[in-house]
């Protein structure tokens, strides 16, 4: 793809103003649903304890290893009182890939007795709830309410903060501020999918380190264009198809 001049000026971005923040974010909100028709929640899952085991897992790993492991993890543990009763060793052994396992087993162990003693073995469609169990934070509250139960909800990862900042919607680095600010610039509504389209984004062409501007179709969108290759051939390199 090529990707039109774009005209970099500080002077455009600082004289934004709040309701023309709104109006941009909203069309590169749209222009990435168009990028990214199929964006969904890329751990597989088939219920909200699923998900919500496999979020804990994700923590300083990819998606793509944590479900090489969950199919194992599933099929031996298929409810909370099971996690409630495993073997700890057992369990380290099938989640040890994920890495950081010693502490994701006790999160996993105390989470399944948390959920039986708390809530009759079944996970809490309500955030107050979720984050009252252990390894829960607002950020894997907000996965599976968002795409087990349909409650919109904002997933602040290191690539949705990135990239909020990078597109200007915050300067906040605290994920709660930065889904705090971020979620007023959008109706309700759209946060679940807003936040798959962005985490896709991150994954695919704003990378961290070398963003793939030049091969970007919100470049012209995007108040910190250039911190990456404009070439398009160049960025087109960088492209990836899959996270």
């Amino acid at each position: 793809m090529t990707t039109p001049r774009i005209r970099r000026s500080a002077a455009r971005w600082a004289a934004e103003t709040p309701t023309g923040c709104v109006r941009r974010a909203r069309k590169i909100n749209k222009e990435l649903a168009d990028l990214y028709p199929d964006a969904h929640c890329e751990l597989d899952f088939a219920t909200p304890l699923e998900l919500l085991v496999a979020t804990i897992l994700s923590a300083q790993c990819t998606d793509k290893r944590v479900n090489m492991v969950t199919p194992t993890l599933f099929a031996t543990y298929q409810d909370a009182q099971a996690y409630a009763a495993a073997d700890r060793a057992e369990l380290e052994e099938i989640i040890r890939s994920t890495g950081f396992f010693r502490a994701k087993t006790h999160s996993i162990l105390t989470l399944g007795q948390q959920l039986c003693d708390q809530f009759d073995g079944e996970v809490p469609g309500r955030l107050k709830d979720l984050v009252t169990l252990p390894g829960v934070g607002r950020k894997t509250a907000n996965v599976v309410l968002g795409n087990a139960f349909d409650v919109p909800g904002i997933t602040v990862d290191t690539h949705f903060g990135r990239l909020a900042r990078r597109l200007g919607w915050t300067e906040q680095t605290d994920p709660d501020k930065v889904e705090a600010e971020v979620g007023a610039l959008f109706p309700r509504k759209d946060w679940t999918l807003l936040s798959h389209r962005l985490i896709w984004h991150g994954r695919r062409r704003c990378h961290a380190r070398k963003p793939a501007c030049g091969a970007c179709p919100i470049a012209r969108l995007c108040p910190t264009y250039g911190e990456g290759p404009t070439d398009p051939a160049a960025a087109a390199k960088l492209v990836k198809d899959v996270p």
